[in-house]
Order: structure tokens, then C-alpha cells, then sequence
């Protein structure tokens, strides 16, 4: 049997900030999907596949990066203005990816 490896701690919030890149990227690149490939495909080609395929898709990836929003609000106390900003990022083409590059970059500068 081998043996294991002690667990290592993790930082806290690290779980919620995980879970919140995951979903942003994911809702992001749904929104995406819809917008520049299957709604075009629709309108221009009459083909309502890719719609009727990724639109549930994209609806249950939006639910669940709202929830990981608000999981991260409480685990991060952000401010009511903060967690507006990150629900407004999912309605607006890239800005999933904006919020989670921003996050990124705000958790790796130095503290003052």
C-alpha cells in the first residue's frame, strides 16, 4: 500500500476562487459559442442545433457562475459594488474573462 502524502493547506478562499475561475471561463466561452457561431448559424442558415444545444448549456453554466459569485462574495466579503460588477461581467461579451484576469492579477500582487 502506499503511502500518502500529508495534505498540504490550502489558502482560504482558495476553493471559492477556484470554483469562480472555472465558471467564468466556462459561462464566458458558452456566451461566446452562442453569440459568434450558433446565433449566426440560425439567422443565416436556418441550422437552430448549435442554439438548441448550447442554450441550456450556457443557462446552466450562468446559474451556476451567479452562484459562485455569491459564494465568493461571502468568502471574500466583497463589496455590494463588486459583486454588481461580477454579475454584470456575464451579460457583457469577454467580460467573464476580463473579471477572472483581473482577479488573477489582483491575487498574485504583493500586499502592501
Amino acid at each position: 500500500m502506499a503511502a500518502s502524502l500529508p495534505a498540504t493547506p490550502r489558502p482560504p478562499g482558495s476553493s471559492e476562487r477556484s470554483l469562480l475561475r472555472v465558471f467564468a471561463i466556462a459561462e464566458g466561452t458558452s456566451f461566446l459559442l452562442l453569440l459568434l457561431i450558433a446565433v449566426p448559424l440560425k439567422r443565416l442558415a436556418g441550422q437552430a442545433i448549435l442554439v438548441q444545444l448550447l442554450g441550456p448549456i450556457h443557462g446552466a453554466l450562468f446559474v451556476l457562475y451567479v452562484v459562485a459569485v455569491f459564494l465568493s462574495t461571502a468568502a471574500f466579503r466583497w463589496p455590494w459594488k463588486r459583486v454588481l460588477m461580477a454579475l454584470a461581467a456575464s451579460v457583457v461579451p469577454f467580460g467573464p474573462f476580463i473579471l477572472e484576469w483581473k482577479d488573477r492579477k489582483r491575487a498574485v500582487e504583493p500586499l502592501p
